[in-house]
């Protein structure tokens, strides 16, 4: 109950940062869920906006809440996008993709000016990987991409339904969920991933979101990446070749 009540408080938080005539990335998730809603609310009040959702049931609430909504097609530039994170470090590094839609968040993150992260206190880690890492991937490779993946030291699970049929992605593909344990070098991994043909996209999200709200108990604490600053080189002092002296000579010019 208290992270329903955190995740609320997040939720609502982030929906007070839209603004009229904004085009908004609608997330998915349980944190998301309440962003989505608060939105409706705003939107019955008065507010115009235009929500793009990343997921079909992301879609689907936000009609039943009364949210205006378009396409990537139409507004290929996204002022604002709102959605939560399976795990979410200092650095704002993420996990994401626990329900299923890390390929459609990621490009409207992406699109987007602002990514703004919501979630409970719970999905704040010091390190990234206690959370299984979802890999959506092309059933063709499944067997392929599992070997690869579990050759970089991860356990590789088929995420399925609960009638044990595989998970399809709302882009028609699977979901490998890697069990890495904790991530060294999440850049380094989003590398590998990458690489591989037959990944379509994986849930490490870096250099994506500008802010993380996150419900604390009863408030909401604020995330910002930690600036890194570069080393400043000191200047080497220019060093003149000494002048020559002129040879004196007796004759006059």
């Amino acid at each position: 109950m208290a992270n329903q009540n955190e995740k609320e408080l997040a939720g609502r938080a982030a929906a007070e940062l839209v603004v009229a005539g904004n085009v908004v990335g609608l997330g998915t998730g349980s944190t998301a869920y309440f962003a989505v809603v608060a939105l409706g609310e705003r939107v019955k009040s008065g507010l115009k906006i235009i929500g793009i959702p990343t997921s079909d049931a992301t879609a689907e609430l936000a009609r039943a809440v009364g949210i205006p909504l378009s396409t990537l097609d139409e507004h290929p530039e996204i002022d604002i996008t709102i959605d939560g994170a399976d795990e979410v470090d200092s650095q704002l590094r993420l996990i994401k993709g626990g329900g299923g839609a890390l390929l459609r968040e990621k490009i409207i993150a992406a699109a987007s000016k602002k990514m703004v992260v919501v979630a409970d206190s719970s999905k704040v880690v010091a390190t990234l990987g206690k959370f299984p890492l979802p890999v959506e991937i092309i059933p063709f490779a499944e067997a392929v991409l599992e070997k690869k993946i579990t050759a970089l030291g991860a356990s590789c699970k088929l995420r399925t339904r609960t009638d044990g049929t595989a998970f399809v992605t709302d882009e028609g593909h699977h979901i490998l969920d890697c069990s890495f344990g904790k991530i060294a070098d999440p850049p380094a991994l989003a590398r590998s991933l990458n690489d591989m043909p037959g990944v379509v996209e994986h849930g490490l999200f870096i250099g994506i979101a500008k802010v993380a709200l996150v419900g604390k108990g009863s408030a909401v604490a604020e995330i910002r990446p930690k600036s890194i600053r570069k080393p400043v080189r000191a200047k080497r002092a220019r060093t003149r070749p000494a002048k020559q002296k002129r040879k004196k000579s007796g004759k006059r010019r």
